[in-house]
């Protein structure tokens, strides 16, 4: 039976690549670039800080919607526990154009004042007694801005009206009062949505009941796990429903499916492949973080999808976005990172979260996904993981450094500490008391991996993840015997990092034999010798890429001293052309490259004594002949 199953979704998927573009790195950063245009679409990034006098403990939303009317109208009650003495009001965040009809505590209405910095402060008759439960309900109602791409949606599929909301990550405000912060998780929620009868609901959680009254359907939705503001979500449409389920011995786990009548056939041939990629990331960091409920997807028409908790909203179902937005349920949803600084905390692990499914369960495609997010990371030589500018949407969700430098430094992290420490180290961090269904920051991270591994990990955070950049290598080896010296030079894409230390793979191969050395590299110009028992026929550097890096040009001595003594770039500084001279006879060309300071390629031809440089900016460049004897690398300076 499951080998049946795996069968099945393996021929489902690769219909599903063919029929795709084959232009891989665009293909893999359509999600983090769909996320990042979301985020341009919200202006305000701010949230209330004077909500930190109380604890959030549960909320109940009971919200009115049409689908084919851009409104809302309900109340939200709110429990919560007073964390501070003398406080005699409290503040939610809700936008300003929504009109609060009143507010109601212990029964009797009470005074607020709703703010134009999008702030309602409640005021209690009395100061709110200290560690004490107590509850407050808003009724409010209004038009929600934001239209479009944005925290609250009313676009139609094919004619019929849809609903959709969509916070993150500062856009829960603008559909209902809440604590929008990083700091304060409810511990549960209720969710109750009633709208026309031709349509249904779908929302976090379990579905409690669905009841129809006065032609209107009654939708109750219950989640029993800390939820942070901004994953709370509802969607509304003419769904069809079905379900796939995970199956992991006596117990099984629905995967709940709402999706548009059109896409109905699509959706049953493609979600199956949910099942297999939970049991992946089951396998590797634990189980399913909301197993008692269910985890599902519903559509909508916004062109990505959101990590909703235990309900992903998606465009489509694709395996990428499918792998990316289940992955966010343990990292991004159970912990949740503790400021926007700290992206990388979803984002990173999301990704490479897709880039495990590959690993595990296509890994035909793995030296792809590994090719094209390094691309894409190394494509400009500065920036880092780290979020230097949380005022910013378009850094927060930068797709080149939250998203593909994010997981890449995460598969650096598996090379340099091995599989069993990177692994052990994830699910202790996802089960550690004060983490989980809580906010992390990034040093909470590496203390797991310091404790799993025992390494001093500081190094390696303030190159790769405070450190812009990435490294550029050339190595030069020569066997004598059995003796093979080999130098590694390194240069560096971004003057905020001297050195990037790593251990540095290159396999040797031979007629019949190869072999892989790992070089622990800690300056440029570093000389080794190691022990290689046949004669060496070819090298490569880093072959299952695992180190982040732009340019690998790896040969013998005895190779390079030939082409170098056969071969004359001129005039060096170069400025309108650069001449090529071949003066020993046995040297063969065949191509030429010349590529920028970061490694990429700004000109390409086939062999020519003469190639034009004039339209190139000043700069430092390298030259690459391919030769008979090898690749033939120079550097070279264009005024």
């Amino acid at each position: 039976m499951k080998k049946s199953l795996y069968l099945l979704t393996l021929l489902v998927f690769n219909l599903m690549v063919s029929a795709q573009s084959e232009d891989f790195g665009r293909h893999l950063c359509k999600i983090p670039l769909q996320e990042a245009t979301k985020n341009q679409l919200i202006n305000a990034i701010k949230s209330n800080a004077n909500s930190s006098n109380y604890d959030v403990k549960y909320y109940r939303l009971n919200i009115e919607v049409d689908p084919a009317v851009l409104f809302i109208k309900g109340d939200i009650t709110t429990y919560f526990v007073g964390s501070q003495n003398n406080a005699g009001s409290m503040e939610f965040d809700l936008l300003s154009s929504l009109i609060v009809d009143s507010v109601i505590y212990q029964n009797n209405s009470i005074s607020f004042q709703h703010l134009s910095n999008d702030v309602l402060r409640i005021i209690f008759p009395t100061n709110l007694q200290l560690n004490t439960l107590d509850s407050v309900q808003v009724f409010y109602q209004g038009t929600p801005i934001g239209g479009g791409f944005g925290s609250f949606v009313s676009q139609p599929h094919q004619g019929t009206p849809a609903m959709w909301t969509l916070s993150e990550p500062y856009g829960a405000k603008d559909w209902w009062p809440c604590k929008q912060t990083l700091t304060d998780k409810a511990d549960s929620i209720d969710v109750i949505i009633t709208n026309p009868i031709a349509y249904v609901a779908a929302s976090n959680g379990i579905l409690v009941s669905r009841d129809t009254i006065a032609n209107k359907t009654i939708s109750h939705w219950r989640h029993r796990y800390p939820i942070t503001a901004y994953l709370v979500a509802f969607a509304v449409t003419n769904y069809q429903i079905y379900a796939d389920y995970y199956v992991k011995g006596s117990d099984s786990i629905e995967i709940l499916n709402y999706v548009y009548p059109e896409t109905f056939n699509t959706a049953q041939s493609s979600t199956p492949i949910t099942v297999n990629i939970m049991h992946v990331f089951d396998s590797l960091f634990g189980e399913y973080p909301f197993k008692d409920e269910k985890y599902g997807h519903a559509q909508f028409g916004w062109g990505g999808g959101m990590e909703h908790q235990t309900m992903s909203f998606m465009v489509n179902y694709s395996f990428e976005l499918i792998a990316h937005e289940l992955g966010h349920q343990w990292f991004g949803d159970k912990v949740t990172c503790g400021t926007w600084e700290d992206i990388w905390l979803n984002e990173g692990f999301a990704t490479y979260m897709t880039g495990l499914s590959y690993e595990n369960l296509f890994p035909q495609f793995w030296l792809n996904w590994k090719s094209s997010v390094s691309n894409a990371a190394t494509s400009l030589a500065s920036g880092s993981v780290f979020v230097d500018d949380t005022t910013s949407v378009n850094r927060i969700f930068s797709s080149r450094l939250s998203y593909n430098k994010g997981a890449y430094l995460l598969h650096m992290l598996r090379w340099q500490i091995g599989d069993s420490a990177f692994f052990a180290a994830t699910q202790n961090y996802l089960t550690d008391p004060n983490l989980a269904y809580g906010y992390a920051r990034v040093n909470q991270l590496k203390a797991h991996l310091e404790a799993s591994s025992g390494q001093n990990l500081t190094e390696f955070f303030n190159d790769w993840y405070y450190g812009e950049g990435y490294p550029n290598y050339q190595v030069y080896y020569n066997q004598n015997g059995t003796a093979t010296d080999v130098i590694i030079q390194q240069t560096q894409s971004n003057p905020s990092v001297s050195f990037f230390e790593m251990p540095l793979p290159i396999r040797f191969e031979g007629v019949s034999n190869d072999t892989t050395v790992i070089f622990n590299h800690t300056f440029s110009g570093e000389t080794f010798t190691a022990s290689i028992p046949f004669a060496i026929t070819s090298a490569s550097l880093d072959p299952e890429r695992w180190i982040l890096t732009r340019v690998k040009f790896i040969t013998s001595t005895d190779e390079q001293a030939i082409v170098e003594k056969g071969i004359r770039l001129f005039p060096i500084p170069a400025t309108d052309y650069l001449s090529i001279e071949l003066s020993n006879p046995e040297i063969k060309a065949s191509s030429i490259r010349i590529l920028n300071a970061v490694g990429a390629t700004v000109i390409t031809s086939g062999f020519t004594n003469e190639i034009g440089v004039s339209s190139l900016p000043q700069g430092i460049y390298f030259v690459q002949i391919e030769t008979n004897f090898g690749r033939y690398q120079k550097r070279i300076i264009i005024n």
